[in-house]
């Protein structure tokens, strides 16, 4: 198993592929979203394997541990490592990968081994291997009111939609990413992050907020995917109080907002916008 370049991978490969267009076939290059599993390793011990776009593993691994409760807040992170490793066909790993280590404070390591899962996520679920229904975290924080949705510009959605697409350079290469971005009160993008998983985008945008030392009640997070319950739950856990998404919400997402009294808006447009559980 050999290391590849520290550095994050470019988020996409080229592939060769036959395009067929109005009776026509032609040879063309495609550029192709990367999907590599990504093993998160706490104190050690590996605790989930996720699959996602290897890029900005570090701010995904702080997203991650936070928003799936493995510890309370960034200071709980004593020191993080990104390993790329190359995949061997011959007997030994089949596929690149990349592995996360992390070193956390005792009481979270000690509570994370008492709860310990073996989560195998695939692309595009958030609760993929729990042990049972039981383990599902459907009881989210109250959002605190911090004044920000009174501040809202009344046109910050529609400009948050029309900015997001310049964000997304992957997506436009590959046609196959999620995004993730961070917006202000006036609706200006000031973070984004892509991934082919739409939780994976989310936690690698939490993981830069809190490396940054943002305030993550003083903004809105803007999704390129459906609302489902674990972007909900995620956005709740560190105070997030509008989540805005360009396609539906599920019944669950709805509920969980209505719970952490977190304002949910879908089908964003420019020019429009529908949100939920409204009074």
């Amino acid at each position: 198993m050999n290391d590849l370049d520290t550095d994050d991978q470019p988020g996409f490969i080229e592939r060769q592929v036959r395009r067929h267009r109005a009776g026509d076939t032609a040879i063309a290059t495609d550029d192709v979203g990367q999907e590599w599993p990504v093993a998160l390793v706490f104190n050690g011990i590996s605790h989930a394997v996720m699959m996602c776009t290897p890029r900005d593993l570090e701010a995904f691994a702080v997203g991650f541990s936070i928003t799936e409760g493995i510890v309370e807040r960034g200071s709980d992170i004593h020191d993080i490592e990104v390993f790329f490793r190359d995949g061997d066909s011959n007997g030994g790993d089949a596929l690149p990968h990349a592995e996360v280590h992390l070193q956390v404070v005792q009481q979270a390591f000690v509570a994370l081994k008492d709860k310990r899962r073996a989560l195998a996520g695939r692309t595009g679920c958030g609760v993929c291997g729990i042990e049972s229904i039981e383990l599902l975290d459907l009881q989210p924080e109250r959002v605190p009111d911090t004044g920000f949705l009174a501040r809202l510009a009344s046109d910050a959605i529609a400009r948050a939609a029309r900015e997001l697409p310049a964000h997304q350079q992957l997506t436009k290469r590959t046609g196959g990413l999620h995004a993730a971005a961070w917006c202000d009160e006036s609706g200006a993008v000031r973070y984004a992050f892509e991934d082919v998983g739409r939780h994976n985008a989310l936690d690698k945008l939490i993981g830069h907020l809190i490396l940054k030392r943002e305030d993550t009640t003083q903004g809105f997070v803007f999704l390129s995917s459906r609302a489902s319950y674990e972007l909900v739950r995620k956005s709740a856990r560190v105070g997030v109080p509008m989540v805005v998404t360009i396609s539906a919400p599920t019944s669950l997402a709805i509920s969980i907002a209505k719970q952490a009294g977190l304002r949910l808006v879908s089908f964003a447009r420019e020019g429009s916008f529908v949100e939920y559980d409204v009074e």
